[in-house]
């Protein structure tokens, strides 16, 4: 297993032996009870009723490990690194049929606890630059598990789609000394046209230019560059954040069978970068958040989606038919 970089795109790919990944299951889920394939178990916590804890597991079969150094080097024009980091599996409960939107709120709020304490845990890493938090939702998606799961990397790099985000907030707060997603969510609640919902220090909404149909946000009405501060906070009503999640997730289900969902948080300011200086006012010029983006089955996918997104539904239409759903 190494890692490429592409000199034109500057994304990093993943480049190994598909037979080592292979998992060995022998017919049982390697995280309910009892299983005989049982991964190393890295942090727990408690949780509500009959779900039994929330658990944090290496994962059976990784795409980096923890072990060793990254060891940049060059192979001509080429940037090569060892695939060094952290992959880990959020086990949401001990139940094989308790999705988060069938969760209640309190064994939602143990998930984002788990993963804020993860991500804190491995930033103390100074190898990890980045830390991605991540759940693929049906087969056209990539789920990999049937058990209740989302996943977690630790990276020595940040991803292309974070380090976009990093630039264009940074050259935003340059000029206007202003958080862009601030200014994004002001004007969006301003004119209520992509609003899908509001609820207390949080909003859903879908974005004015988004990449695919029912594409979904949530953002903290409070600036925060963390996810993990936010969590942490004294003030933080993450019971709140928990039934928007819940919501937004029966939403999109309803909308399609697969979904991808990440959360886009501020990369490891232990970790400075001279080069890039991104981090310098990160604080003030970036916004977390999660990004829910369904996988429409019958959505046509032509070459040129792979640079160039569109969608046959407006996020003003989408937003209002997401309103209109009954959730709870």
């Amino acid at each position: 297993m190494e890692l490429r970089k592409d000199p034109i795109t500057r994304a990093w790919v993943i480049v190994g032996d598909e037979e080592e990944r292979k998992l060995q299951t022998d017919g049982h889920c390697p995280f309910c009870p009892g299983s005989p394939n049982h991964p190393q178990v890295i942090a727990t916590l408690p949780a509500e009723g009959a779900a039994g804890p929330v658990m944090a597991m290496v994962h059976p079969a990784p795409l980096y490990r923890i072990e060793g150094d990254p060891h940049r080097r060059s192979e001509g024009i080429y940037d090569v690194m060892n695939s060094v980091g952290a992959h880990e599996v959020l086990v949401q409960n001990t139940r094989h049929d308790t999705e988060l939107w069938q969760s209640t709120e309190a064994q939602i709020v143990q998930v984002l606890r788990l993963a804020a304490q993860r991500i804190e845990d491995l930033k103390k890493d100074l190898r990890f630059k980045y830390v991605t938090v991540y759940k693929n939702q049906g087969a056209p998606a990539g789920q990999q598990f049937d058990h209740p799961t989302t996943q977690l990397t630790a990276t020595t790099f940040v991803p292309r789609r974070v380090l976009n985000e990093l630039r264009a907030s940074r050259d935003f707060y340059l000029e206007k000394e202003r958080c862009v997603f601030c200014d994004m969510l002001n004007q969006e609640t301003r004119s209520n046209q992509r609003i899908v919902e509001m609820r207390g220090d949080y909003v859903v909404f879908c974005p004015f230019a988004s990449r695919v149909p029912y594409e979904m946000w949530i953002m903290p009405r409070k600036h925060e560059a963390a996810f993990e501060r936010t969590v942490h906070s004294k003030n933080a009503n993450l019971h709140e954040l928990a039934g928007v999640l819940r919501r937004t997730l029966q939403r999109v289900n309803c909308m399609a069978e697969s979904f991808h969902m990440v959360l886009h948080t501020v990369p490891n300011t232990y970790q400075k970068s001279n080069i890039l200086q991104y981090w310098k006012t990160v604080d003030e010029d970036y916004h977390w958040h999660i990004e829910v983006l369904p996988v429409m089955g019958s959505q046509a996918k032509p070459y040129f989606l792979k640079e160039v997104y569109y969608t046959p539904i407006p996020s003003e239409l989408a937003a209002e038919r997401l309103r209109a759903l009954t959730v709870k």
